[in-house]
């Protein structure tokens, strides 16, 4: 008995049911899209909002003696521009990202965004840490919500950006607090990411105050306890003096080729970037 007749016949009469069904399934997308307003995909964020704000509310300050870019967070607290950037997030899908690029200044943009909002919800206070306890650090509470997920910023840090294998994150993402890479008054974009990046590590390491400083004789460095912390990720790269040796004064550049330097490494201030504190 030849079957072949059969399971074709089955086969169209299938092929016929998928179709129908996912055609009422975009009818009912679309009656949705209609009837609720944010209910269709999220188009992915160009941080617009979050550029706006950031140039309203950050400003050049000196907090116990060191030069950042300080946040008005009281003020930004109370934009309701700023929650509406919040929310509008929780709706958005990451899946929708597809290049390295992308995602990277995605996530950049999400962590710095994330870690302000993580001192608006508590402010005033002095430093984002005090937002932790002794059993959860602030950087293990949920701080925001991406497409429906609940994000920390170890979670996007170390579970996402460092994976991605680019060691200038490190002065791209700013944890709200004094010693903390300037918080930037552009958002990060995809088609400009590197070049972004680089002037972020130009303007850190060209502060004394919390980047780096070349002892008087130029024999000794004092970097970012930053370089410490993440000295790994750098390794790839041919270690941390080698990495930002391109990035310094030509007169720093030669302290930092000689074979005899000593490295050591500033005490981090967790004091809060804010003006006013």
């Amino acid at each position: 008995m030849n079957i072949l007749p059969a399971i074709a016949c089955l086969w169209k009469a299938k092929s016929r049911r998928v179709e129908v069904f996912l055609k009422m399934q975009i009818v009912l997308m679309a009656i949705l899209a209609f009837l609720i307003p944010g209910f269709a995909l999220a188009q992915v964020p160009d941080f617009a909002d979050w550029d706006a704000l950031l140039k309203k509310y950050v400003a050049p300050e000196t907090i116990d003696g060191i030069r950042l870019n300080a946040v008005n967070y009281g003020k930004l607290k109370t934009d309701p521009a700023f929650s509406r950037l919040v929310n509008g997030l929780k709706s958005f899908s990451p899946a929708q990202l597809k290049k390295h690029e992308e995602k990277l200044a995605f996530w950049i943009n999400v962590y710095n965004l994330f870690a302000v909002k993580m001192v608006t919800d508590n402010y005033p206070l002095e430093s984002i840490k005090d937002v932790g306890s002794l059993f959860k650090s602030v950087w293990k509470r949920n701080a925001g919500i991406v497409g429906g997920k609940d994000y920390t910023l170890n979670a996007i840090e170390h579970k996402i950006l460092r994976k991605m294998n680019e060691p200038r994150i490190h002065v791209a993402i700013v944890c709200a607090s004094v010693s903390c890479p300037d918080l930037a008054t552009d958002v990060y974009k995809a088609d400009r990411l590197s070049e972004q990046l680089d002037v972020q590590m130009k303007k850190f390491l060209a502060n004394p105050g919390k980047g780096m400083r070349v002892g008087t004789e130029g024999k000794k460095v004092f970097l970012s306890k930053i370089f410490d912390w993440f000295e790994d990720d750098f390794e790839p790269r041919g270690g941390v003096v080698k990495f930002i040796r391109f990035y310094v004064s030509p007169k720093d550049r030669q302290a930092l080729d000689n074979p005899s330097l000593r490295v050591s490494y500033m005490d981090y201030n967790w004091g809060v970037n804010g003006s006013p504190r």
